[in-house]
């Protein structure tokens, strides 16, 4: 956990919402100068700041409408934080809650140096990180509709259909296998919506390539070269990551890659492990695939995973792999090199 340490005249925290803010603005004596409610626009947000604008930082948690104040901020020259919303509620949490309440919160955390620090990222880069993870979630509703059809296969005791739905004849094959025209209704609702995403998926995947070749030529290719890694793999990777340098230390990537699990300890026992939650979900997913698709077909890699298991069971093996993965791409993208399988599989 980082904290943000520096100091300045004035600390501006805002408790963030669609429609209104609560600003608070103290002093380096945490006197309270300012503590007002506002309209979420721009304009009464840099009149309410003009006075203080000699030196101040602004910090907000890092809820889904930080964009617009983080780009005003930069367009108008306000150094402008963002903080942890996990950690914050861990360090800040009260008894009474209310939006005046944690404004003033937040601006006593920058100011007593226990503001948990999030990754503010890049204007650039962050709409194609969006609309990735939009993909995520219109892929993972495909699947749901395609585990439909298989169930109601089930349901009606016919034989198992094991047709790619991506496909068109597969899709025609499976329309014609129900005979009660109600179920034919509701499978049909199903391939529709498959057909229509698989259009919409297959052009919006060839965007994301380009953009990602705009914005990170040479990391997209370093991370491509990794066996098992194809594009969208990649483009995960590259845009859940940002900015390498960022990660003082591998252990800090691996950390917020969930590769690695936290050891809860208390009065020298060990109480299992805590913080699983804490850190980048798509990263995880990304490398915990990544291990799978690298075993196939590759011989080297599938008598490295039956070494691990001589040491823990296959599970664990396979998180070991991913983990081991997450810190050869950390590397490979640190200082741009390609990946050595012999060197990886050494240890």
């Amino acid at each position: 956990m980082n904290f943000y340490h520096s100091t300045h005249r004035y600390y501006c925290g805002i408790d963030l919402h669609a429609r209104s803010l609560y600003v608070c603005i103290i002093d380096e004596q945490g006197e309270v100068l300012l503590h007002k409610e506002i309209k979420a626009r721009p304009e009464p947000l840099l009149a309410l700041l003009e006075p203080f604008r000699d030196d101040l930082v602004i910090g907000v948690e890092c809820m889904h409408c930080w964009y617009w104040i983080s780009d005003l901020c930069e367009e108008h020259g306000i150094h402008f934080i963002l903080g942890h919303a996990l950690y914050m509620k861990a360090i800040h949490g009260g008894k009474t809650k209310s939006d005046r309440i944690d404004s003033f919160k937040i601006a006593m955390l920058m100011k007593g140096g226990n503001f948990p620090l999030a990754y503010t990222y890049p204007k650039e880069m962050r709409a194609t990180r969006d609309l990735l993870r939009r993909r995520t979630r219109i892929v993972q509703h495909g699947a749901m509709l395609k585990a439909h059809v298989v169930n109601t296969t089930s349901q009606y005791n016919l034989l198992p259909n094991k047709a790619n739905l991506k496909n068109i004849g597969a899709r025609e094959q499976v329309r014609a296998t129900f005979a009660d025209r109600d179920v034919q209704h509701n499978i049909d609702l199903d391939l529709a919506i498959i057909e229509c995403y698989h259009r919409a998926l297959s052009k919006l995947e060839e965007h994301l390539e380009r953009q990602a070749k705009q914005h990170d030529p040479a990391s997209l290719s370093v991370l491509r070269i990794i066996p098992g890694v194809g594009r969208i793999l990649t483009l995960t990777m590259l845009y859940e990551i940002g900015d390498i340098q960022r990660f003082e230390t591998v252990q800090k990537f691996a950390s917020y890659a969930r590769l690695i699990k936290c050891k809860a300890e208390s009065a020298g026992k060990v109480c299992g492990t805590q913080g699983n939650k804490i850190g980048n979900a798509h990263l995880k997913w990304a490398f915990s695939e990544a291990a799978v698709l690298y075993l196939r077909g590759n011989d080297k890699a599938q008598r490295y995973l039956q070494k691990l298991q001589k040491r823990m069971n296959k599970p664990k093996a396979l998180s070991a792999l991913a983990h081991k993965l997450g810190r050869a791409a950390y590397f490979m993208l640190k200082h741009q090199r390609v990946f050595d399988e012999q060197r990886f599989l050494k240890g």
